[in-house]
């Protein structure tokens, strides 16, 4: 069924775009949420809130080298998995699971969640991924990982104690116990998980046990969120985390998609973290309606300052919500080298390679523009819009002429190509609603590249159907990145602006 017209507060997530696998804290009147990011760099966003609606990026826990290496063979959709983000003993503590070749489970700490944050404290006794940290009463820290297995840890050291024992799996048969987290709240000790894979079948069952080790019964009202079978806007509902609001209530914050178009709908902009209110009846949470209307809360709203649209790239270290594929080296993309310009030099001979020099944005809006100014007088490079090395779209400057690239799986082509003045040129893409008629066979969207003229007229060059860089095509845990790269030789930007044209 076609979903491009649902009202607009049905289904709006507090963090847009590719931002799974949400896990919260509260300290004092301050909010703080990670998430995962596969296989970017820098890893695990890191972002604050004072009303649990408006979020703001204050960095990234794993953003040196040193902190996460990210190998070349590793394959997208690899690398940083769920984190579990706590505040204890007057620290921060983050641990999350690197799954690439010589990875494993890591701890790392911070006083401040902005950073800087510690080196790594690696964990090699506690196995498998999601890893959750919880203390109880005497200090005993309780590492709950997929499955759901759980074992002592020691989270300063990494030394684990004793073997990993089972606790409990969700509903009998479930697919994919995942996303522990264990919880002390009144008289029990409560065992969130997320079960039924992250597809469509996800959802949220929980249990309950006098200690954290368990035994555990389940909740008869289990799974207490999910959206299998529905035709709610928000699906893949799952991977919950639970904190207090301001009115000393509980909410979830969760991850959840937003597909579009006709069937088996596609979506592109990755999974989303979305809220809910919870309830307790007789000792249980109850979860309310999704993606509640932000003015109809109990408590005033914080919106801080607006996001920038455009990035001058006049400071001399890139802001926060910028990404790349697996490292940036400062010697292959830097803001120092010419004031006022991103110089990225290439290495990979284009997107399709692994070792690509790309630097992007979260796609965080259903309908955007995005325009740069770049430079390529001594290279080729461009603006794409990325989900892996096999699924991008591309608009790609060299000294005379661009040219748009659409990668699908196995099939590499040049869809169009243009003559143009040598000199620095605008090149824009612009991603919207399909045009009508829609039906079963509608696409989420249509991905519009070309560029801009002198006087701000757009001249299209190709107009791409989006479902190709959608996860129910591609495969993988990741959404759209839109970002700049470069191909061959040294490409400088000028600017880069990213515009919402849906809200």
């Amino acid at each position: 069924m076609p979903a491009h017209n649902q009202p607009a507060h049905a289904a709006d997530p507090v963090l847009p775009g590719f931002h799974p696998d949400p896990s919260i804290c509260r300290v004092g009147d301050d909010y703080y949420l990670a998430c995962s990011s596969f296989e970017y760099f820098p890893g695990v966003p890191l972002f604050h809130s004072r009303d649990l609606v408006h979020w703001r990026q204050i960095g990234n826990a794993l953003d040196r080298p040193e902190q996460l290496r990210l190998p070349v063979s590793m394959p997208s959709s690899g690398g940083i998995y769920a984190p579990t983000l706590r505040h204890h003993d007057g620290r921060f503590w983050l641990i999350v699971t690197n799954c690439s070749e010589g990875g494993g489970n890591l701890i790392v700490t911070a006083t401040d969640p902005a950073g800087p944050w510690s080196d790594p404290i690696w964990a090699p006794g506690v196995p498998g991924i999601d890893p959750d940290l919880a203390w109880d009463e005497d200090g005993t820290c309780w590492c709950t990982v997929a499955g759901v297995a759980q074992v002592r840890l020691d989270p300063s050291t990494g030394q684990t104690y004793g073997t990993p024992h089972k606790l409990w799996s969700g509903g009998p048969g479930a697919k994919a116990p995942e996303a522990p987290h264990l919880y002390r709240i009144g008289d029990y000790w409560y065992l969130l998980i997320a079960e039924g894979g992250t597809e469509r079948g996800h959802g949220v069952s929980i249990a309950r046990g006098r200690t954290p080790a368990g035994p555990f019964e389940p909740c008869p009202a289990n799974p207490i969120l999910t959206h299998r079978g529905t035709d709610h806007p928000v699906q893949n509902t799952g991977h919950a985390d639970l904190v207090q609001g301001p009115d000393g209530a509980w909410w979830m914050v969760f991850l959840g998609v937003r597909p579009r178009g006709g069937t088996p709908g596609w979506h592109v902009l990755g999974r989303e973290t979305f809220l809910a209110p919870v309830t307790w009846e007789d000792g249980w949470p109850v979860v309310g309606e999704v993606a509640p209307d932000p003015s109809a809360l109990p408590w005033p709203l914080s919106p801080g300052p607006v996001q920038e649209q455009r990035d001058d790239f006049d400071l001399t270290e890139l802001r926060p919500s910028w990404i790349s594929v697996r490292d940036r080296p400062c010697e292959l993309c830097t803001t120092k080298e010419r004031p006022g310009w991103l110089t990225l030099r290439a290495r990979g001979g284009s997107l399709d390679e692994p070792d690509v020099v790309f630097t992007g944005r979260r796609q965080q809006d259903l309908t955007c523009r995005a325009r740069t100014l770049v430079d390529p007088e001594q290279g080729r490079g461009g603006l794409a819009v990325r989900l892996d090395e096999r699924h991008h779209y591309a608009i790609e400057a060299s000294g005379t002429d661009v040219r748009v690239i659409a990668r699908v799986g196995s099939l590499r082509t040049v869809v169009a190509e243009l003559s143009v003045p040598a000199g620095p040129l605008v090149l824009a893409l612009t991603i919207a609603d399909p045009p009508p008629p829609h039906g079963p066979c509608t696409g989420p969207d249509v991905v519009s590249l070309g560029v801009e003229q002198p006087d701000g007229t757009f001249t299209e060059l190709a107009a791409l159907d989006g479902r190709y860089l959608s996860t129910e095509v591609a495969g993988g845990f990741t959404g759209r990145v839109i970002g700049m790269y470069a191909a061959e030789g040294t490409v400088h930007f000028d600017w880069f602006d990213y515009e919402p044209l849906d809200r």
